[in-house]
């Protein structure tokens, strides 16, 4: 009898094996470009596009510009191509980027530490009335930013620039951005090191260097010896913060891998005392981790924070020693809680040589450059020949005589720069914006004025702390998350059923004192013109239910998503 024939045994499916590529990190071998970006940044060194637009670009205009030049090196020099106009909000993630550009430039003066003489803030002022429409607005990292540039122009805006010590280099691009500094760095009387000397020096190292214009992406770095923690040191790459020692004096505590966009993180200490003379040596050691570690695959992981998180503290100061510096570090104690919310520096200080410094508040960093031209006049008729600007989108005249305080003040005044401004004004900030921003959604600058006006009149004897920040997307380059009122921009339907632009509500977020993200409630969105009375609203609200002393921020997390809304 012939055997019962045999099923045949069911093929064990086969799993599919893919090649892991890495996360493109240098160190680990992975030298291959894996997107547009890296390619490009491959291909040709972006400082070099400045060759081009100078005997090329500038002479033959925007049409005979590169398309990896036009929306990739020509960041290297501070170069982007602003909105085109008239494209709504809606648009903004549907069309091509050919199609959102203009034939006009945003360009980024950079200024480290917000240290400027009165003399290159005049030329920057005549550049931007000769060259710019008149525009010229101060950002919330110290530089300024003018838009309308033609590409036929910017071999002698730089001329210009350059004639005073000024620079556009590395102001965008997947490099060394501006450092951010304390803007009364060795002035003031408080202070618990200047941090000048070190500012100047990693400058020196790193700008203009090709060991570190090919980063995979931005790298933001701030460096303060102020008690007050002035310069937003937790959402930098790297910051250096002032700290004393019990044992060996001032110097510096280290922190790396903050950053906001649309995945923040606040930054993180690695635990070490770092001398004045030493920070630029530590310096280039983080720069040249991110640089050989960082993740290139992918953009949106693209920033140290992602590695920071990854590795953690303790292993990222251990390659940082191990690889890098070849030494340990000290070990150190963490900065003190400044004793106030404002870290600013508005209104009128005494200055440690016994002079005075006086800071003033433009409205949501918008200046134009017959304003900075006057600003720079009038600092040197009451006997100054410096000026700054802050992380706050603010300025400070510095080296004024006291007899010569008030008649500054006055004459600010009339500019309509207050030293004595309401806290709306004080706090309120604004990214760019629809009107020239590619990535935006919605209006920013204008509608931050308006609430301003609205906030004061309504709330006249509002007198506490508040921070007020309205982007124009989520990208955060004006701070929301960490605001006490964060406004993120995005289009949302008001009560009539249409398509408005509006803003997504972040609350209670905060720097320096209880640093943190603010919470967003479920649903709560606002359209722009509901936004005084929501504001209005809210803070009547925290001044009833506050407990004697209470921040916003610290309300904002215990209240209830009714008093919220």
């Amino acid at each position: 009898m012939a055997a019962t024939p045999q099923k045949p045994a069911a093929a064990t499916p086969r799993r599919k094996v893919s090649r892991h590529r890495g996360e493109g990190q240098w160190a680990a071998g992975h030298h291959t470009p894996l997107n547009g970006n890296e390619q490009f940044k491959k291909d040709d060194d972006g400082l070099n596009v400045r060759t081009r637009i100078e005997t090329i670009y500038s002479k033959r205009g925007f049409d005979s510009i590169d398309p990896n030049d036009l929306r990739g090196r020509m960041r290297w020099w501070g170069l982007y191509t602003q909105r085109r106009p008239g494209i709504d909000g809606g648009k903004t993630a549907v069309l091509e980027p050919e199609e959102l550009d203009d034939e006009y430039f945003m360009l980024r003066v950079r200024i480290d530490g917000g240290a400027l003489t009165t003399r290159q803030l005049r030329v920057i002022g005549e550049i931007s009335q000769e060259f710019a429409r008149g525009t010229a607005d101060i950002t919330d990292r110290q530089n300024v930013q003018y838009h309308w540039i033609r590409i036929e122009d910017v071999p002698e805006i730089w001329n210009r620039l350059e004639g005073v010590g000024l620079s556009t280099v590395t102001a965008c691009g997947d490099t060394p951005r501006v450092m951010i500094g304390s803007p009364v760095a060795g002035i003031a009387a408080d202070e618990i090191i200047d941090a000048t000397p070190a500012l100047e020096e990693m400058k020196r190292r790193v700008l203009n260097n090709k060991a570190y214009s090919n980063l995979p992406r931005k790298f933001k770095t701030a460096i303060s010896g102020s008690p007050l923690l002035d310069v937003v040191h937790e959402i930098n790459d790297v910051a250096f913060v002032g700290v004393v020692h019990p044992e060996h004096g001032p110097g510096f505590d280290v922190w790396v891998g903050g950053g906001l966009s649309t995945n923040p993180k606040l930054g993180v200490r690695l635990g070490t005392w770092v001398p004045i003379d030493e920070v630029p040596d530590v310096y280039e050691g983080v720069i040249s981790i991110f640089r050989d570690y960082g993740y290139r695959r992918l953009r949106n992981r693209a920033r140290l924070k992602f590695l920071v998180a990854d590795w953690g503290a303790e292993k990222f100061r251990q390659v940082l020693e191990d690889e890098y510096l070849k030494r340990k570090l000290v070990d150190g104690p963490a900065p003190e809680q400044p004793v106030q919310q404002w870290r600013d520096h508005i209104g009128v200080h005494r200055q440690k040589d016994g002079r005075f410094y006086v800071g003033f508040a433009p409205r949501v960093g918008r200046v134009d450059g017959a304003t900075l031209t006057k600003i720079a006049d009038l600092a040197e008729a009451h006997g100054s020949g410096r000026v700054r600007t802050t992380v706050e989108q603010k300025m400070i005249v510095l080296d004024v005589e006291e007899d010569k305080v008030e008649s500054l003040v006055e004459d600010l005044e009339a500019l309509d720069l207050t030293a004595r401004p309401s806290s709306f004004r004080r706090g309120t900030m604004a990214c760019t914006g629809i009107e020239f921003c590619k990535l935006a959604i919605v209006e920013t600058k204008q509608r931050g004025s308006q609430l301003i006006d609205e906030l004061e009149r309504r709330l006249p004897d509002f007198d506490e702390p508040i921070t007020i920040n309205l982007n124009g997307c989520p990208n955060a380059c004006a701070r929301i998350q960490v605001a006490d009122i964060g406004l993120k921009g995005q289009l949302v339907v008001n009560d009539q059923g249409e398509q408005v632009e509006g803003y997504q509500v972040h609350l209670g977020g905060a720097l320096g004192l209880e640093a943190g993200f603010g919470r967003k409630v479920r649903g709560l969105k606002v359209t722009s013109d509901e936004l005084p009375d929501y504001v209005e609203r809210v803070l009547k609200r925290f001044q009833a239910e506050r407990e004697d002393g209470e921040r916003f921020a610290t309300w904002a997390a215990r209240a209830s998503e009714e008093a919220l809304s």
